[in-house]
């Protein structure tokens, strides 16, 4: 994949990035994308790896009683992630990296399954030892219907995350439209992924490469009919 070429203007973000991010709700594909995007860029990959969480299958057993726990391993290994990732990219010649998280998504899941009493102490936490800043130079939201999400985290997810009920996932991806349409730190595509599988389907992959090395504007729209 990484000898493919696809066509870029040297002024699209795509073409200018060190960093680069992929985001989206579980389901939405967005590790799948980030290592393809990661091989076909020369890229250093920075994954997430949810399931280091020893505390994650838990908590999509008993949300409530493993919420804070969960979130607060997922806070001390996100700094330790963009620590080295913010020493990584000192040099202007590093190797590129593409991440599978922001360090605001942190934020948006402590605000939907911490208590008020937990996110009081989780934020002040947070502000004690606030997460190195790292912005990254584009982001790349996916997003998908929520009985799509449920379909695929039912068929292909991780084992402790098939224990998710639905209505979690659809809350989840509301909260991610939200932010997703909100966020502008850096330029923006949105991609709609109903209708696209980055995993099996390389043309799918290709067309999303043009458009991103097509993007002239902070925020633009991909979404292929079905």
């Amino acid at each position: 994949m990484a000898g493919i070429h696809i066509p870029s203007s040297p002024s699209s973000p795509l073409a200018q990035a060190r960093h680069i991010v992929v985001e989206g709700p579980i389901g939405a594909g967005k590790s799948t994308l980030a290592r393809r995007l990661a091989e076909h860029l020369n890229a250093r990959p920075v994954l997430e790896d949810p399931e280091a969480n020893p505390f994650l299958g838990r908590f999509y057993q008993d949300r409530h009683r493993y919420a804070l726990p969960t979130q607060l391993h997922f806070l001390l290994k996100r700094h330790d992630q963009l620590a080295a990732l913010q020493e990584h990219l000192l040099p202007a010649e590093a190797t590129p990296v593409v991440c599978d998280f922001l360090a605001d998504k942190d934020a948006l899941f402590a605000r939907i399954n911490l208590s008020d009493e937990e996110l009081a102490l989780y934020q002040r936490l947070s502000e004690r030892s606030p997460l190195p800043q790292v912005t990254p130079d584009l982001v790349i939201f996916l997003q998908a219907a929520p009985e799509n999400l449920i379909a695929r985290v039912r068929r292909r997810a991780s084992a402790s995350e098939r224990t998710v009920d639905d209505t979690y996932l659809v809350r989840l991806a509301d909260a991610y439209s939200h932010f997703a349409y909100h966020y502008d730190a850096c330029p923006v595509m949105i991609v709609n992924s109903d209708n696209l599988n980055f995993a099996d389907r390389d043309d799918d992959f290709h067309l999303l490469l043009e458009r991103l090395g097509q993007q002239r504007s902070h925020r633009e729209f991909f979404n292929l009919g079905g």
